[in-house]
């Protein structure tokens, strides 16, 4: 299994750069940690008394490495949950926040493991998430892969202006997507037929 800060790594690699889209909703980012998130932890990099745009194009991957591990790894308690899924609730916790914890909690309850839907781990999310994993050792990882697809799907069907993050101009699979099947066995990614077949209605 990877580390965390290998993790981490491959995360930052995977964010890019920084990026403005008005199309959303995070506003301002830089390999993955949005203006809003640097507001909170009070990054003033530039030392100007606030924090704006210009402090998101300072952060260099070190610092980003750093946030994601202490504030969206940690801090979160994902350490706590089976390594199987640590890298694709960890990627998406980056992603989506407590909604990566959230589709978990779903899941395990879909599966006959109850938890709650908060976005919070404790516990109850802990104790169901290693049972799960102890039934379904080979199978959590891609169930939880397959979920998060499902869920970017879904939110591109009810926002239409994110449709272009799970769809190419050209109609195949967007970024979400793919960045979901990285996490997911090949066998259960979706083909370009499938995908574009669950997209027809966007239009």
């Amino acid at each position: 299994m990877p580390s965390v800060e290998e993790i981490a790594r491959e995360i930052v690699a995977r964010e890019g750069g920084y990026v403005n889209d008005p199309d959303d909703p995070g506003g301002a980012t830089k390999h993955g940690v949005t203006i809003g998130t640097m507001r909170r932890l009070g990054l003033d990099l530039d030392g100007n008394g606030r924090v704006d745009n210009a402090d998101v194009r300072a952060l260099t991957p070190e610092q980003v490495e750093r946030i994601f591990i202490e504030h969206y790894f940690h801090g979160p308690r994902l350490a706590e949950l089976p390594q199987t899924i640590h890298a694709s609730v960890f990627d998406m916790y980056v992603n989506a926040g407590t909604n990566a914890v959230k589709i978990l909690q779903r899941l395990l309850s879909r599966m006959g493991f109850p938890a709650v839907a908060d976005g919070v781990i404790g516990p109850r999310t802990i104790a169901a998430a290693r049972a799960a994993a102890k039934a379904a050792p080979d199978h959590l990882a891609d169930a939880y892969g397959i979920a998060r697809r499902n869920y970017y799907y879904a939110l591109a069907d009810r926002r239409p202006t994110s449709r272009k993050y799970a769809r190419r101009r050209s109609g195949g699979k967007g970024g979400w997507i793919t960045r979901a099947e990285e996490f997911i066995a090949p066998r259960y990614h979706l083909s370009e037929t499938e995908h574009r077949e669950r997209i027809a209605k966007w239009g």
